[in-house]
């Protein structure tokens, strides 16, 4: 292959993998709804927002993104077009996944369910963060908060979800089986297709749109 086509394709391969991954990430997440056995703890808040306010989920998911991303600019935190895309594609997808896929009334069906929207949120992550279009909302405010405060992401991360987690229960968000499974999982699920979905820098070790995603703080939602 020409090496002058080279890095038009890696780009291409790139975007194709940042919207693959964040429509499959809204469209896992909405698996999870649809089993109802516990959400991902930003998806416990939009649940609870969404009791509260009326709106569908994924758009509650959109405007949450976009509050996020306005918290970035005292973290002084630069979004990338992943950044501003997941804010949009996430909940879009999740509305439509939801709008198209029947709900699940015994818990045969549920569990599989659950157990398919965890794994197929770790092939999302591992999509769209390996394209390096920049990390999502919620990624970039733990690492801004950890840059600001000289706190582990750690630390950040699970201050911030235990948050989310809390508000959005008690808000009306779903808690359950799924929810811990989902912590103790998504972090092994997402470093695997994270290998998995890798992009070889280009010969010069550059990219062709400014990248930055932070691996250390895999999401989200």
């Amino acid at each position: 292959m020409s090496t002058t086509h080279r890095p038009a394709r890696r780009l291409t391969r790139r975007l194709v993998q940042l919207y693959a991954g964040l429509a499959l990430y809204g469209a896992s997440s909405a698996l999870l709804v649809e089993a109802g056995l516990g959400l991902e703890p930003w998806g416990v808040l939009h649940q609870g927002l969404a009791e509260r306010t009326g709106l569908s989920i994924g758009v509650v998911s959109i405007v949450v993104g976009a509050v996020v991303l306005l918290l970035w600019i005292p973290l002084r935190q630069r979004p990338g077009l992943g950044t501003v895309s997941n804010v949009f594609v996430v909940g879009l997808a999740m509305d439509a996944t939801l709008a198209l896929v029947p709900g699940a009334h015994a818990l045969a069906a549920r569990i599989p369910l659950m157990a398919a929207g965890i794994v197929l949120n770790g092939v999302a992550t591992g999509l769209y963060i390996a394209a390096s279009f920049g990390p999502g909302p919620r990624d970039g405010l733990m690492t801004g908060l950890h840059r600001r405060t000289g706190r582990s992401i750690r630390l950040m991360r699970t201050a911030v979800e235990v948050a989310v987690v809390a508000t959005g229960f008690a808000l009306g968000g779903t808690i359950g089986a799924g929810t811990l499974l989902y912590a103790l999982s998504i972090g092994p699920l997402a470093q695997l297709f994270l290998r998995v979905f890798a992009v070889r820098p280009a010969p010069d070790g550059s990219q062709a749109v400014a990248t930055g995603s932070p691996r250390g703080a895999i999401l989200r939602g």
